[in-house]
């Protein structure tokens, strides 16, 4: 705290002694050492207030900043919802619309037909030909 060396607390002492005297000279020192373990306790109790308080600022800071990121993604995903809502509702209106029009959605392609080669029967046998194998019944 006091940057006091040896030599200079020795100096202290014997100048008290002489303004004090021998006789109040323990109880004056036995009352200076309370009140600087007073003085010590009263400083640490200060910082370890300041210490909390600053903690106290971090876990505010930190906590709003939570608090912010859980708003975004919480009106982030409103709008995903809202998005999805749209587009099914548009779906059920398309199809809606297709049922009231009389409309009949347009056939799938057939097996067999261009693009789709006809599909062998259950239990049948299958020819297989390619550029690397004859053509052999399976």
């Amino acid at each position: 705290m006091f940057d006091i060396g040896f030599s200079e607390m020795i100096v202290i002492a014997i100048v008290a002694l002489v303004v004090i005297g021998p006789e109040r000279l323990p109880k004056v020192a036995r009352t200076a050492g309370l009140l600087l373990g007073r003085l010590q306790r009263y400083v640490s109790d200060v910082k370890s207030d300041i210490n909390r308080e600053i903690q106290l600022d971090e876990l505010k800071k930190l906590q709003a900043e939570i608090e912010q990121s859980a708003r975004s993604a919480e009106h982030s995903l409103a709008s995903e919802i809202q998005a999805v809502r749209q587009t099914a509702q548009a779906a059920t209106d398309e199809l809606q619309a297709t049922v009231a029009g009389g409309g009949v959605p347009p056939p799938q392609p057939a097996a067999g037909t261009a693009g789709n080669p006809p599909l062998p029967a259950a239990g049948a046998a299958a020819t297989v030909a390619g550029p690397d194998h004859p053509t052999r019944t399976v």
